[in-house]
């Protein structure tokens, strides 16, 4: 004889889900609650300003960073990687790995000599280094499958921050189509808003260095997107006095940010720039804004919403990103390019970022 089922009731079922419930919730300092952080991936080819955004994430609270992959651009990629073991090194953060990317566009060769902040990307001041020292804290494994790895195994939380040519983010959306809708959103350094360029007439280095690539993420990756173009960070520079201040704290990371801009024309007031004649004299840390915004989304108080379009053709807008703002080109998915900055608190983030590595 079969015993009869009872039901619980529905103040038993609320009980239950309570509990339940409280099951799911992370113990405070657990690993779980650790995955509540900002999960960053930062694709870079490790020149000055890059080094100041990277010291950003590591400065900030509450973001873990990932992996920090390298792309050629400001160096050869295998510069890049030295710079960016360079950097980890001074933060005390080694322990994030570090990985080999593309070393040329995906059409041609890099446009170069490229020289803006020195043949090796980091002022040519550091010291020699043994050679095959930095190859040993490098991974195996490359850069774009790290990428797919990584963001698949953190589906819908990680923000990819890419500040440099965007070679590596085609590469993976190539080998994996499914890899954008992956991301939480990705952070762009590159590109232009007013047709003002600064490795051409019309164009941003980042896409110009790759223009194939900055067309194929900006008509395949669909996640949400957030840009800071060469002209919004060169429209929010900071004065030169701060410079002066921010380097000059007492830590290693300000004198190591110090002895790399000490002989780089590009720090240097008696050299007028394509960005001093165009925005006026003043500091810009120019990838630092993709960084910043990803940190803190209050960073960017303004920002247009609109469909993008790399230019790949002609002899002076090639690499060049035009706006659709009034929806010509019949594209449903749109970008979200920065205008205005709270410059309070990008000032905030970028003199923590000298204040590495943190005492404990």
């Amino acid at each position: 004889m079969s015993q009869k089922r009872t039901y619980p009731s529905g103040e038993e079922k609320q009980k239950r889900k309570k509990v339940e419930e409280e099951k799911m919730q992370p113990e405070k300092g657990s690993a779980a609650n650790a995955m509540a952080d900002k999960l960053l991936l930062i694709d870079t080819d490790c020149g000055i300003d890059d080094a100041q955004a990277i010291m950003m994430a590591l400065a900030a609270p509450r973001v873990r960073m990932l992996g920090i992959t390298c792309c050629f651009g400001n160096a050869s990629v295998d510069d890049v990687c030295q710079n960016v073991c360079r950097v980890l090194s001074v933060c005390e953060r080694t322990e994030i790995p570090v990985f080999r990317g593309a070393a040329t566009p995906l059409v041609g060769n890099p446009d170069c000599p490229i020289s803006h902040f020195g043949t090796d990307g980091l002022g040519d001041v550091l010291e020699e280094r043994d050679p095959e020292l930095w190859k040993k804290q490098i991974q195996s494994e490359h850069a774009v499958n790290a990428m797919i790895r990584l963001v698949s195994e953190n589906k819908g939380k990680v923000s990819l921050v890419a500040i440099g040519p965007l070679t590596n983010l085609a590469l993976a959306v190539r080998l994996d189509p499914s890899f954008p809708q992956k991301l939480k959103d990705l952070f762009i350094m590159g590109g232009n808003m007013e047709g003002k360029g600064n490795r051409t007439v019309c164009g941003e280095f980042n896409f110009v260095m790759d223009p194939e690539s900055a067309y194929i993420v900006l008509e395949e990756f669909l996640c949400p997107t957030y840009i800071a173009s060469w002209e919004f960070t060169c429209r929010h520079k900071l004065s030169w006095d701060f410079f002066d201040e921010w380097i000059s704290q007492d830590t290693e990371a300000a004198r190591f940010m110090k002895k790399i801009t000490s002989k780089c024309w590009a720090y240097s007031r008696d050299v007028v720039t394509s960005k001093d004649a165009i925005f006026g004299p003043g500091f810009v840390s120019y990838d630092s804004y993709a960084v910043a915004a990803a940190i803190d989304g209050s960073v960017v108080t303004k920002s247009a919403e609109c469909a993008v379009r790399v230019e790949l053709q002609g002899a002076l807008c090639r690499g060049m990103m035009a706006l659709d703002l009034c929806n010509k080109l019949k594209k449903q998915h749109r970008v979200f390019v920065m205008k205005e900055c709270d410059l309070s608190k990008f000032r905030q983030l970028l003199t923590a970022a000298l204040r590495l590595p943190r005492k404990t």
